[in-house]
């Protein structure tokens, strides 16, 4: 045959296919096959929060590149937004919480969690200063609640301690403000008469007087007390079509997230700061580093999702979603160790 008008001679099948694999590699425009595959889109849920630091912070420590992955990091305000991507097949991984594996499930979708980076949700809820009469979730009834998305992590964390507090879900107003500056201006102008965020915007809340904490989520021991154990939340989940399928490029992904897990572990928060982008301080760097001195306390040293905790997720889920109290919920395929095990018997 011709190739290009110069003769080839016939070979083996045997002998063909790296030919085949090149002239595929050209033909898509790429120098290996490897190569093209290892171009990948993150969504996070919100990059400037603290419970999603690792995902910008692995880019800042160059541990994408150094596994020689080509990461484009997109942010979106609610995990919620993420997921759906993640499941139209527009992106490879989300960073967002780990209760999105299980919500899917139920819908008859299969994504998994290769890494957990948070250990607890890492939320507050903060009651308008002029919302006087909320001390607890005991009081949300007839009050409307600042979620990041209407069916958003943030809104099933509100309808369980609603629940949990013998307030009916249905009796809550949510009202999906998103996080950073507007659910700040929401509680602020009175939109919402309390709401749930993260840090550092429940710092900057409490520190100009707007706001004050009624139920916090943000520490091992809160999480234990208001969910009853903890709450892995913050993770990197993918589609499990996507994984079993590409577990060379999921591995590299999992090596460098699991290393920044173990810089976060090791470095001081006012060292992890510097990495971060003067943005994410909203102005206030000392009130950065403390909210972020804070919060170490949630994220796993070693990226493994800690034992028992996928049943308190479901345990939460189960309370009030009716479609995972009627489903068969398989933990063992909302989540996988595998990945991470080999990262860290590799440091």
């Amino acid at each position: 045959m011709k190739l290009k008008g110069k003769s080839v001679a016939l070979l083996s099948w045997r002998d063909t296919l790296p030919m085949m694999a090149v002239l595929a590699a050209v033909t898509l425009g790429a120098s290996t096959p490897a190569a093209a595959a290892e171009k990948l889109t993150l969504m996070v849920g919100g990059m400037e929060k603290i419970i999603y630091l690792p995902a910008k912070l692995t880019e800042s420590l160059g541990y994408f590149k150094e596994q020689g992955l080509d990461v484009d990091l997109a942010s979106e305000p609610a995990g919620v937004n993420a997921t759906n991507e993640l499941v139209a097949g527009s992106i490879q991984g989300a960073v967002g919480f780990y209760d999105h594996t299980i919500d899917l499930q139920a819908k008859g979708k299969k994504i998994e969690s290769v890494v957990t980076m948070g250990l607890v949700s890492g939320h507050a809820i903060l009651a308008s200063s002029k919302a006087k009469d909320i001390n607890s979730p005991a009081d949300f009834a007839g009050k409307t609640i600042g979620v990041t998305g209407l069916g958003s992590s943030t809104a099933f964390l509100v309808q369980y301690l609603a629940k949990k507090n013998g307030v009916d879900p249905s009796k809550v107003r949510l009202l999906s403000v998103g996080a950073g500056s507007t659910f700040a201006a929401a509680i602020k102008n009175g939109s919402i008469d309390a709401g749930i965020t993260t840090e550092p915007t429940i710092s900057r809340v409490v520190n100009t007087e707007q706001g004050r904490v009624v139920a916090d989520l943000r520490t091992p021991d809160e999480a234990k007390k208001n969910l009853g154990g903890l709450y892995p939340a913050a993770s990197l989940y993918m589609s499990t079509a996507y994984v079993e399928s590409h577990p060379e490029v999921t591995q590299k992904l999992v090596n460098a997230f699991v290393k920044t897990m173990q810089y976060i572990a090791s470095h001081s928060a006012e060292d992890i700061a510097d990495k971060m982008p003067k943005d994410y301080y909203a102005g206030d760097r000392a009130a950065y580093v403390k909210a972020l001195a804070d919060a170490k306390v949630m994220f796993s040293p070693d990226g493994k999702m800690p034992a028992d905790g996928a049943e308190t997720v479901l345990t939460v889920l189960k309370e009030f979603k009716k479609e995972v109290q009627k489903a068969s919920i398989d933990l063992g395929q909302t989540y996988t160790n595998k990945f991470v095990d080999a990262a860290n018997a590799a440091k």
